[in-house]
This record gives structure tokens, C-alpha cells and sequence, in this order.
């Protein structure tokens, strides 16, 4: 477990400001489960959801910055769950796989033209002898624009996004796990986006920003 336990260059959980925000949300239980599920809170709600901060600069990746920033997408954040758990003693990783999201905005297609989510990430906390799978990434508010159940997490039961939201629509469904990782495989992570965004990629894609088309897609405007 010493892996999953010790700082890593993107589940950065030595960082000072990581350091606080940890030990702010680890709540009072000297619990390890207690403590993970005060920390899963902490992180989906307090740090916002926007997908179009995507960048290919490596250094966003970092749980730190999804921190000082207060706002990120899914592996990042994953990052900030994991990086929080370790500096409690909890051992953590990221997952990553690929899903569909049925009920994508148009300016989210228009971005990466496809309905596919590649290298979502989501975090797995080891607690009670087992892993347990975490999904941080979509905090309240934005829940409740799009009608969805916001993830709930116990600490006992894997928490994954929901097939099917509110009004019985088709939701998110996965469609390959790539696996789960002491910390994220750089090369891997930006070779599959590479081959799955290639516009994305490309020396003329434009530089994606959070306020991104803000006024006319609901996730800029969830805070």
C-alpha cells in the first residue's frame, strides 16, 4: 500500500494548501470511513465542475490546482479526493475509463464533437480491507440544472455515475475501464485523448478556457 500512500507528482498530497483544505474537511472522527466520506463532500461541492478548463499543460492535472482554483474536471478532481485521503493515512488511486454521456450539452458536443468522455477519473479509496470507488466530479448544483442525483457517497458501497437520471433518460454508461493507477499515467492519459480529440490537439485547436461560452451552457453557469 506504500504507493498509494505517499505524495505523487499529480496526486500532489504534500502540498501546503492541500495540506489545509484536508485537514479543514477531515472532520472531527478519528474514522478513516467517516473521514473519506467528509472528505468526498468536501471535494464534489466545494470544488465546482467545468470541463472546459481542459489543458494539455500536464501541470493542471495536479490535485493543487484544482484546489487554487476552485474549479476542474473529473481527473483532477479525483486527484484532489485521492491526495486528500493519503494525507489522512487513507490509501488511494485514480481510475480512469471511458463513458458516454447521454445528456451532453450542445456546447460540450460542439467542443469535443462525441458524446464519449474519454479518460474519465474517478478515485478508489481503500477502507475496510476493500477498494471503493468514488466519483467526485459533478458537485450539487450542477445536479440539480440537469435533474441528475447528485453521487452520494457511505464509504461501503462503490458510488459511480448513474445509468439513468431523474426523469428516466439514459444517462452515462461506461464503456472501458482503463484501470487504476498510483498516480496519473501521463503518456497514456494524453495519447488516448490525442487519438479520441484530435482537434483537440492540433496546433491550431483553440485554447479552452472556463468561461467558455459561459452565458450559453448550463455547466460554465453551475456554481
Amino acid at each position: 500500500m506504500r504507493e498509494y500512500l505517499e505524495p505523487g507528482r499529480f496526486i500532489d498530497s504534500d502540498h501546503p494548501a492541500l495540506v489545509e483544505f484536508a485537514e479543514t474537511f477531515r472532520g472531527a472522527s478519528r474514522d478513516p470511513l467517516q473521514q473519506a466520506v467528509s472528505l468526498y463532500y468536501a471535494v464534489r461541492d466545494e470544488v465546482r465542475y467545468n470541463p472546459y478548463v481542459f489543458s494539455r499543460d500536464p501541470e493542471t492535472l495536479k490535485a493543487s490546482h484544482a484546489l487554487q482554483t476552485m474549479e476542474s474536471y473529473c481527473v483532477p478532481k479525483a486527484n484532489l479526493l485521492a491526495a486528500c485521503a493519503r494525507h489522512c493515512g487513507i490509501p488511494a488511486r485514480i481510475g480512469l475509463a471511458d463513458v458516454r454521456n447521454h445528456l451532453s450539452t450542445p456546447r460540450l458536443l460542439e467542443m469535443l464533437r462525441s458524446d464519449v468522455f474519454a479518460m474519465h477519473g474517478y478515485t478508489e479509496l481503500y477502507l475496510n480491507d476493500r477498494w471503493v470507488k468514488a466519483t467526485p466530479a459533478f458537485n450539487q448544483t450542477l445536479c440539480r440544472v440537469f435533474g441528475v442525483a447528485a453521487l452520494e457517497f457511505d464509504g461501503l458501497s462503490d458510488s459511480v455515475f448513474h445509468p439513468f437520471n431523474q426523469q428516466g433518460e439514459r444517462y452515462m454508461e461506461y464503456l472501458r475501464d482503463h484501470g487504476q493507477f498510483a498516480d496519473v499515467p501521463e503518456q497514456l492519459f494524453f495519447a488516448h485523448l490525442a487519438q479520441c480529440y484530435p482537434h483537440l490537439f492540433s496546433d491550431q485547436a483553440i485554447s479552452i478556457s472556463g468561461d467558455f461560452a459561459a452565458e450559453a451552457d448550463p455547466v460554465a453557469r453551475a456554481h
